[in-house]
């Protein structure tokens, strides 16, 4: 049984529900630990949970036609899976940790119940939902009309900015990957990051990357 009274990491829905009620959540919830690279569940798998990331970092992916697409990276404190969960019983994507990752799986009856008896709670979890709507339009419309320099200092400003909130940070993504997330091929996101690199836009360390002039890669993230 989890103690989410005392847990110092909850939700903005968590945090309106009473004391009863974080009782009943700990005893329907079990808190499960994964490694970098570790799938956290499956597309095309039976869901039965919903799940909120404490801690960590996930890529979401959709197995396309050719190869699995990466339409996401979500950082803690987030939940995961609630349109699918609520809509199907059928995951219709995976989520794999990018970072070492800490997750609650929640039964989704519980979760159920809390929104149908708690209006507070199902508010902040609609707000949520909104949120990540919303962001899912601009990256789609990012992906769309800007070209593979402008998409490729997007991310990096994106994992500067809200994923690490520093300008120096380790990137999660190999160079494969970064290439599936912005639409291009791991050429030419080796290309292009040596350009920035070579013009004194970022500097490159093996994995790290270090922002060093933050002007100049947000007129390539607007303007291309």
């Amino acid at each position: 049984m989890n103690n989410c009274l005392d847990c110092k990491i909850k939700s903005a829905a968590v945090k309106t529900l009473t004391s009863d009620e974080l009782q009943n959540l700990g005893n329907n919830c079990a808190q499960v630990y994964f490694k970098k690279g570790d799938i956290i569940f499956k597309e095309g798998a039976f869901s039965s949970n919903i799940i909120f990331l404490r801690s960590g970092l996930v890529k979401i992916h959709i197995a396309g036609p050719a190869k699995n697409q990466i339409t996401k990276i979500t950082k803690a404190p987030s939940f995961l899976g609630i349109p699918t969960t609520f809509n199907e019983k059928i995951n219709h994507y995976s989520a794999t940790a990018i970072e070492p990752t800490s997750v609650c799986f929640i039964d989704k009856d519980i979760f159920k119940d809390f929104i149908f008896k708690n209006g507070k709670f199902a508010y902040e979890v609609i707000v949520e939902i909104c949120s990540s709507e919303l962001s899912s339009f601009e990256k789609c419309v990012n992906r769309t009309q800007r070209n593979i320099h402008g998409r490729l200092a997007n991310a990096l400003l994106t994992f500067a900015e809200d994923i690490y909130g520093k300008d120096e940070f380790e990137m999660p993504l190999s160079r494969v990957e970064l290439g599936n997330f912005v639409d291009t091929s791991r050429e030419s996101v080796c290309r292009i990051l040596t350009e920035f690199n070579n013009d004194k836009l970022i500097r490159l360390n093996g994995k790290s990357i270090t922002i060093l002039n933050r002007e100049s890669l947000e007129a390539i993230r607007l303007y291309g």
